[in-house]
């Protein structure tokens, strides 16, 4: 398996596992960091049904998208995204605030993979519109 693969199950199966065994936080960065995660993690939760709300709209009306609904398809997808880079700013700065700054980098290159991972996989998966 590969590098990735093996990080994609390991997200798909506890994501927060991930980022544990990463970081290898002390107990005092430990306290201050899991509550921020948890914070940014249950916003995101919201950001991805969003996303998957959007998209079963995309995929229940597909051979019959009018131009309008892809307008309105786009207009949502583009604000989701927006959104999420948003979040992922200003939470990496809170992860700045209470990690020494090693730690910190690590978590924002942990959490791109992570996304670019999960994006690759379900973008994969989700036809072109016509």
């Amino acid at each position: 398996a590969t590098d990735e693969q093996i990080l994609l199950k390991q997200v798909m199966t506890d994501r927060k596992s991930v980022y544990a065994s990463n970081l290898k936080l002390t107990e005092a960065e430990s306290a201050k960091f899991w509550p921020i995660y948890d914070e940014y993690e249950a916003k995101v939760k919201k950001v991805n049904d969003r996303f998957l709300a959007n998209l079963n709209r995309f995929v229940e009306n597909y051979d019959t998208l009018s131009e309008s609904g892809a307008a309105e398809v786009l207009k949502e997808k583009m604000a989701i995204e927006k959104e999420r880079e948003a979040l992922k700013q200003q939470y990496t700065g809170k992860v700045a605030k209470v990690l020494p700054p090693k730690k910190a980098l690590r978590y924002a290159q942990i959490e791109t993979r992570v996304q670019l991972l999960m994006a690759q996989n379900v973008y994969s998966l989700i036809p072109l519109a016509r």
